[in-house]
C-alpha cells in the first residue's frame, strides 16, 4: 500500500470526484482529518494513563 505512485493517486482522485462531486471532497477530508485528530488524542491519553500506572 506504501507504493502508490502518481498515477494511482490520480485516478484515486478522480474516482472520488466522481463519487462526491467537487463541494463534498472538503468536507470529506475535514471530517477525515478530525476523526485522525481524536484517534491520535485519545491514544496520547491512553498511554499517558498507562504509564501513569
Amino acid at each position: 500500500m506504501g507504493n502508490l505512485g502518481p498515477t494511482e493517486i490520480i485516478l484515486i482522485v478522480l474516482v472520488l470526484l466522481l463519487l462526491f462531486g467537487g463541494k463534498k471532497i472538503p468536507e470529506l477530508m475535514k471530517g477525515l482529518g478530525d476523526g485522525i485528530r481524536q484517534f491520535k488524542k485519545g491514544m496520547s491519553e491512553e498511554e499517558k494513563k498507562d504509564t501513569k500506572e
